[in-house]
């Protein structure tokens, strides 16, 4: 007798990885409010460079001299603060221009060769400017950084008096200019733009549009290499004031934007996000302590990259009586018991157990010409088991917005003490623990991963093991 199972692949996770054992995360980000805050003053709009930030400031520069526009607001200029060690930072350094004295400097973005610039700044610096009841607008305009200088400033052509535009992001190879305006024909109080460029030259402003842009204030844009336009939005769906969302270009149009989770979003004012290239870390500013401040967030996402999928525990086999297949013309008749209380008949059958278990699999032959019965020409013993590996438990499709649970009780790892359960659904939530509930707000396909963790060993090592499943989400009815 011959047992072939019809699927039957075996993984077992044997390496061995020094980690730390996960504690009880509540969110996919932690974060730290930077030394470098003037405490009382503003400080905002965080742009990253390869040692240091650079960000705005109204910040007081001399201990009796303070700096104020003509209207006694006072001014925001640029400053550059660069890292002392991996915890350290050095003292902000001002960066000046012909525009530091007298007009707002900021937001800056820095262009893909490292040197050009493009800024936020009054547009009218005349004689109408100096005016207290002069209500000056906002524009771009781009310079050249050199050292703690920005020289060669150059206005924006879509500049305008009757409007403002800012916040100025550049993408990183440089083909478009993202920002912020409240010119007119926009969904809201202010929208997001953007230029593309043309034979060195920005071509005509275009509005994002409605699936990006709402009736309240969209601002703050910063295009990240990953092809996600983060942004800063008052609309409805937030924690409160300005959330931080992000949006990605697909298929000729741009997604529902999708709002990031705490404590990146508060139910203060949260806004200027930028992020490294692995958005493993970044920065952003927010008023959630009264003032505004500069964050620094790093992610405790955990996402394998190499992560085994999940295979289905099978407990259908085929049994096969040998002789008798490759004699079919002998006068036999074939009876199987398979030990759960099922029966079949014939030389090969298929037989599907309810779940793992040790059998006793019997075959009698009964001889047709004179119905002698042979009990029991072939018994084995059928031990059936579950794959060894973690396993996700939840349906493979369901509803955007359906809140569905997923469990990790048929996880196999024999000899294991798992401590913890972590999950990465895809869309940059997660949860630990055996069992979870998720739900997801877009449609799409998700590779949900789920990392088991045991216990470490006497020499402090334990063991790790990642299995992964997809699973498609509709659109609602």
């Amino acid at each position: 007798m011959r047992l072939i199972p019809a699927i039957l692949v075996l993984f077992i996770f044997t390496i061995l990885t020094d980690i730390n054992v996960l504690a009880q995360e509540a969110s996919a980000y932690r974060i730290e409010r930077l030394p470098l805050n003037s405490g009382q003053f503003s400080d905002i709009s965080p742009a990253i460079i390869s040692d240091g930030i650079i960000f705005c400031s109204d910040r007081r520069t001399r201990a009796i001299v303070d700096r104020t526009s003509f209207d006694n607001r006072r001014l925001y200029n640029i400053y550059i603060a660069e890292r002392k060690d991996t915890s350290g930072w050095a003292r902000p350094l001002e960066i000046k221009s012909e525009r530091s004295s007298l007009f707002n400097s900021g937001p800056l973005c820095i262009a893909p060769d490292g040197r050009t610039v493009y800024f936020t700044s009054e547009i009218e610096t005349g004689e109408p400017s100096r005016s207290r009841r002069f209500r000056n607008s906002s524009g771009i305009f781009r310079g050249t950084l050199t050292g703690d200088e920005i020289i060669s400033i150059q206005p924006f052509k879509y500049n305008n008096p009757d409007y403002n535009a800012g916040q100025p992001s550049v993408s990183p190879d440089g083909k478009y200019l993202f920002f912020a305006s409240d010119m007119p024909g926009g969904m809201g109080g202010s929208d997001i733009y953007y230029c593309e460029s043309a034979d060195g030259e920005w071509l005509e402003p275009v509005n994002l549009g409605r699936l990006v842009n709402s009736s309240d204030a969209d601002n703050y844009p910063f295009m990240h290499s990953s092809g996600r336009l983060f942004f800063s939005s008052g609309r409805q769906g937030g924690a409160g004031g300005l959330d931080v969302w992000y949006t990605v270009f697909a298929d000729s149009s741009w997604e529902d934007p999708v709002r990031l989770s705490e404590p990146i979003n508060s139910p203060g004012d949260d806004f200027a996000f930028v992020a490294q290239p692995d958005l493993q870390n970044g920065y952003f500013s927010s008023n959630r302590l009264r003032n505004d401040d500069i964050y620094q967030f790093v992610t405790t996402i955990i996402r394998k990259v190499s992560c085994t999928p999940l295979e289905k525990n099978n407990y259908c086999y085929e049994f096969v009586e040998e002789n008798a297949v490759k004699y079919d013309t002998m006068p036999f008749r074939y009876d199987w018991k398979f030990g759960d209380g099922n029966n079949a008949s014939g030389p090969r059958v298929e037989h599907c157990y309810s779940g793992p278990g040790t059998y006793n699999v019997q075959l009698d032959v009964i001889n047709l010409v004179t119905n002698e019965v042979t009990v029991n020409e072939k018994n084995e013993t059928l031990v059936v088991e579950d794959i060894i590996q973690p396993y996700i438990s939840c349906p493979e499709v369901y509803d955007a917005g359906q809140a569905v649970r997923l469990s990790a009780d048929s996880t196999n790892l024999p000899g294991w003490d798992v401590t913890s359960y972590y999950w990465n659904f895809g869309d940059e939530t997660i949860a630990t623990g055996r069992n979870v509930e998720k739900s997801f707000n877009k449609p799409g396909t998700y590779n949900i991963q789920l990392i088991v963790t045991s216990r470490p060993d006497s020499n402090g090592r334990a063991r790790e093991a990642c299995v992964s499943k997809d699973v498609l989400i509709r659109q609602k009815p």
